[in-house]
């Protein structure tokens, strides 16, 4: 899984998840009560309330992306984003800024002006936004969206979804974003549940991950709850999961509850990653839950395969930073032992099987001299057998 950092704050396997807090600078946005117009009094407002609340991110809207509304174009865009700039210099809390926008020629102006994250909401739909932010290293969230400016998000299925993210590649610093919510009318509560069930697939990326849910309608509909307003338990319910399927950020409008919830998830969730005591080192991420689809999906994102996928797996386990010795350890044992191997384009290896089969391969990695990788395995086993 590759970190990717965001003026200082790492995201990814073995961090912490992230709360992104939403400030909408825009008269149309659907939450009122995260909209602030001006600068100064966002500024306080982020100092104020949401940092002391726990916000590790604040994402700066200049338009609204939902449908409902119809879409700004990029002067005005442009207009708006010199508008609120000040913020930028007058925020004393140390905090990364994100600023939300489809266009890359905001998105070049926001990085002039201090923001620390380009939150990409029609996913490099516009030609040149890879080049831009690639170019000055910036970090970015690619959503999954069609190669459409007008249409953020408009994508029905899995797979709809999986081959908009692969379009155009990704960046060293690329976090992706699923695209739940009602983006457009074909989309239905239904797809959105389907969605949330199969989270866990989109780890097959590699790729740190932000999930947007909360105050949705497909969620409040669960619980009979259809006014964003009484939509609060629903969303904290749904962040728990996130954070146990794979999310790194959690994007919202209520940061002190999501805080909360999310270092809870992150204490007491199953989603275990191992870090050796120095770094650099190898990680051992153990993955729970993994069905065939999962084995399948990393599958077909991968480069090799071993084993047998059609039962999927008893134990998974993502190893990243690898050494090249590793990795090639890990390769031999796998062809005498019968375990699922996937070895992803960024190096990491996808490793799944029983548990007697996995202590096998820590075994045999130990007897290598590679005690570190061997010892994450092995504690890993020794929380579930």
């Amino acid at each position: 899984m590759r970190t990717v950092d965001i003026d200082g704050l790492p995201v990814g396997d073995g961090h912490p998840t992230r709360v992104m807090s939403v400030l909408n600078m825009s008269s149309n946005s659907g939450y009122k009560p995260s909209v602030y117009l001006d600068p100064a009094e966002a500024a306080e407002a982020i100092e104020n309330t949401l940092v002391p609340a726990g916000a590790d991110i604040v994402d700066v809207g200049l338009q609204s992306a939902n449908p409902k509304y119809e879409s700004k174009p990029v002067e005005k865009e442009l207009d708006r984003l010199e508008e609120v700039a000040p913020l930028v210099d007058e925020l004393d809390a140390d905090v990364p800024l994100s600023l939300e926008t489809r266009y890359a020629e905001v998105a070049e102006a926001a990085i002039g002006y201090g923001f620390d994250l380009i939150n990409d909401v029609c996913g490099f739909a516009d030609p040149e936004m890879k080049s831009v932010v690639e170019a000055h290293d910036m970090p970015v969230v690619k959503m999954a969206s069609p190669p459409d400016l007008a249409a953020p998000g408009a994508l029905k299925t899995m797979d709809e979804l999986f081959e908009a993210l692969q379009r155009d590649g990704f960046t060293d610093q690329t976090i992706i974003d699923p695209a739940f919510g009602g983006w457009y009318d074909g989309k239905e509560f239904e797809d959105n549940w389907e969605l949330f069930r199969r989270l866990r697939e989109f780890r097959a990326f590699g790729r740190p991950m932000l999930t947007a849910t909360n105050r949705e309608d497909f969620l409040g509909d669960l619980a009979g709850r259809p006014e964003t307003e009484d939509q609060l338990a629903v969303s904290l319910a749904a962040a728990t999961m996130e954070v146990e399927r794979g999310s790194h950020i959690i994007r919202t409008h209520d940061t002190k509850e999501t805080h909360d919830v999310v270092k809870v998830a992150d204490a007491l969730g199953d989603e275990r990653t191992v870090r050796p005591e120095t770094e650099p080192g190898p990680t051992v991420a153990e993955l729970t839950d993994v069905t065939v689809r999962e084995v399948e999906r990393n599958q077909s994102l991968g480069e090799t395969l071993a084993g047998d996928t059609e039962d999927g797996a008893t134990l998974t386990f993502l190893l990243g930073d690898l050494a090249g010795d590793e990795a090639a350890s890990v390769r031999a044992v796998a062809d005498v032992v019968d375990v699922v191997l996937v070895e992803k384009s960024n190096g990491a290896l996808y490793l799944g099987g029983s548990a007697a089969a996995v202590k096998v391969v820590a075994d045999s990695l130990a007897e290598d001299g590679h005690r570190e990788l061997a010892g994450g395995i092995r504690t890993s086993l020794s929380r579930r057998v």
